[in-house]
């Protein structure tokens, strides 16, 4: 036997270690700051306080799972935060002042989220143009069509609406979640089950690896490319129903930033931003990170809110930091 065949076991189970790496790194963090609050903070560690975290930022998840998927591939979906504020005036708008009832309000918001995705995946691909641009135009075209619908907040008072956004499912301990978390765990166990074991999936990390060895073998680029971000356009609308069941309310400026914090929890994950390597674990486990730092803060009470942006930002520079050094010793 060949010392190269002798040395191919060990350098392959090496690259395996390191493809997980960040996602371990991640988990650890999250392990870290549950530790050092619960040590610091009377009633911080319960799991209530996890099951929170999770309730808080249900509607982040979702969004979050649509921006792996186009992470994945290369791409940026920069439009994201627009459309949930779309998404919950449109909600509003229609079921308090039309009387129309959630049954056909939220399918009608789906596909509103769904359609913009489609044609800025179109856009992207057939007219080659970079995705940060065409979703820079998707975000201004959402965030406008917000101020069309109305400029200011639209409470939602529609009774079966309401009693789902109030609706406390017991779980043992006498500890709670809503709806809303139910829902973004659903979408992330069919996310997962989408990129790991369909041909679909397949196709996201072979064109994130490289596009061009894609076309080559004959994969469907376009039609990836096209689902990906129609993926994205329609998490980022039911991100928008789970933020208005959250907030009970339509607002033009809801969700400001939601886009730069999806990429955030993403890129925590452990996803590349070149594309090719993430998974949607990492992506849950970078979201109750950043639910987990507001958390601590709100329980410092003497620190302001803005400590939340540094202490992202800060994470940010150390994961980037983290993947360039990988991917330099992948090479």
């Amino acid at each position: 036997m060949s010392s190269d065949v002798l040395t191919a076991g060990p350098s392959a189970s090496l690259r395996g270690r390191q493809r997980y790496l960040p996602v371990m790194v991640t988990a650890g963090l999250l392990v870290a700051m549950f530790t050092v609050g619960g040590l610091r903070y009377e009633a911080f560690a319960s799991g209530q306080v996890v099951l929170n975290v999770f309730i808080d930022n249900a509607f982040l998840l979702v969004v979050a799972v649509g921006m792996t998927f186009v992470i994945l591939t290369g791409g940026i979906d920069l439009s994201v935060g627009a459309v949930v504020a779309l998404s919950t005036m449109v909600t509003a708008t229609l079921m308090t002042d039309h009387g129309w009832s959630p049954l056909a309000v939220v399918p009608l918001v789906l596909l509103i989220g769904s359609a913009l995705g489609l044609v800025m995946g179109c856009m992207i691909h057939y007219f080659d143009i970079q995705p940060f641009i065409v979703t820079l135009a998707g975000m201004f075209l959402a965030r406008g069509l917000c101020y069309v619908i109305g400029t200011d907040s639209i409470s939602i008072t529609e009774e079966g609406y309401t009693a789902v956004a109030q609706t406390q499912i017991a779980l043992p301990g006498e500890m709670y979640v809503s709806v809303s978390v139910v829902i973004a765990l659903a979408v992330v166990l069919v996310a997962a089950y989408m990129l790991h074991y369909t041909r679909l999936g397949r196709n996201v990390y072979a064109i994130g690896g490289s596009e061009q060895s894609a076309l080559l073998m004959g994969l469907p680029v376009a039609r990836t490319k096209i689902a990906v971000y129609t993926i994205s356009g329609f998490c980022s609308a039911l991100g928008g129903v789970l933020f208005s069941l959250y907030t009970l309310s339509g607002y033009g400026l809801n969700a400001l930033g939601m886009e730069l914090d999806a990429i955030a929890a993403v890129v925590i994950g452990g996803t590349l931003l070149t594309g090719g390597s993430g998974y949607l674990l990492g992506t849950v486990l970078g979201v109750l990170v950043l639910g987990l730092i507001q958390t601590i803060i709100s329980f410092e009470g003497t620190l302001s809110s803005w400590w939340t942006k540094i202490f992202i930002g800060l994470l940010l520079f150390v994961f980037i930091l983290l993947q360039r050094l990988i991917s330099a010793r992948r090479s």
